[in-house]
């Protein structure tokens, strides 16, 4: 399965795709047993509720890398999976009305890693952050479980980044990008569950690719465009259009990462009673920024 070079797309040679299936197979091995069988496991419905959420999604992305599939069976799928997962959670004593809330955060955090998987190296170097914020956030509130669980997502994410970074030997594929959304949303989800205030620094960790998915979306759809069809207007798309190279785009991402989502995820966990207006903050002020280096790459054209 080889990825060719077009006007959609960012790559200039030829390169395989799919390579993702690492990942899953990662995944798939590793979860029931860490869930399981680390101190404060969580419960075998709910870990068998993602393992089936995870075949699911990578099921229908590995399809879709093969031969196109349409995105109604592909979204089925992918609803479906959330549905089982979510279901999983409310079988364990989550309030029922969470339901349609988490299958459409579950729905939009597979579909915008799919869309924000455009230059080498990218997703893999946030889900390999993301993962590991998760599991410190874990750690620090004694859930070992959770916190091995997001930590392999990380040290599967970096054995994939070092094929993929650029120049990517291999592409990641929607069943690596599908997947790697899905994992995030679970694990989220999960620290969610286990204490409610671990959703606000958790989604700050998320921020960056949050924030130009949607926005990106927004705009399009404001314009008239057809906004689920292929395209280069994600700010990464840009700042390589204006000439960044490739890990130059993805060091724009870890910089906000690193300087503006770390040190407000920790003042949102260490000051629980401030940290959804913190939350808040940090996508306003991502909003900002995303904004800001838009249109310093349009006022280049």
């Amino acid at each position: 399965m080889l990825d060719h070079p077009g006007q959609r797309r960012s790559h200039t040679l030829p390169t395989p795709r799919g390579g993702g299936i690492g990942i899953v197979l990662a995944g798939l091995v590793c979860l029931p047993g860490v869930l399981l069988g680390t101190a404060a496991p969580l419960p075998p419905v709910m870990v068998a509720g993602l393992w089936v959420a995870l075949l699911l999604v990578a099921l229908a992305g590995w399809w879709d890398d093969h031969r196109s599939l349409p995105i109604l069976p592909r979204f089925g799928a992918q609803l479906l999976a959330v549905l089982l997962f979510a279901i999983a959670m409310g079988v364990q004593g989550m309030a029922w009305w969470w339901l349609p809330p988490l299958l459409l955060a579950g729905a939009w955090s597979i579909n915008l890693h799919n869309f924000m998987d455009g230059i080498d190296g990218l997703l893999a170097q946030q889900a390999m952050f993301v993962g590991a914020g998760l599991a410190l956030l874990a750690a620090a509130s004694a859930q070992p479980a959770l916190a091995v669980a997001s930590a392999c997502l990380a040290a599967a994410s970096l054995g994939f980044w070092c094929l993929n970074r650029s120049p990517a030997r291999v592409f990641m594929g929607d069943v690596g990008s599908g997947s790697v959304g899905l994992l995030i949303f679970a694990d989220t989800a999960m620290l969610w569950r286990a204490n409610t205030v671990l959703l606000w620094p958790a989604l700050i960790l998320s921020s960056a690719f949050a924030v130009d998915a949607s926005l990106t979306l927004v705009t399009r759809y404001l314009r008239g465009r057809r906004w689920y069809s292929a395209h280069r207007e994600h700010l990464y798309q840009w700042l390589v259009r204006r000439g960044l190279t490739h890990a130059g785009g993805g060091m724009v991402y870890m910089t906000w990462n690193l300087l503006f989502a770390v040190p407000l995820a920790w003042l949102a966990w260490s000051h629980p009673g401030l940290a959804l207006p913190i939350t808040m903050g940090a996508y306003v002020w991502a909003a900002g920024l995303w904004l800001l280096l838009k249109r310093c790459c349009l006022r280049r054209t």
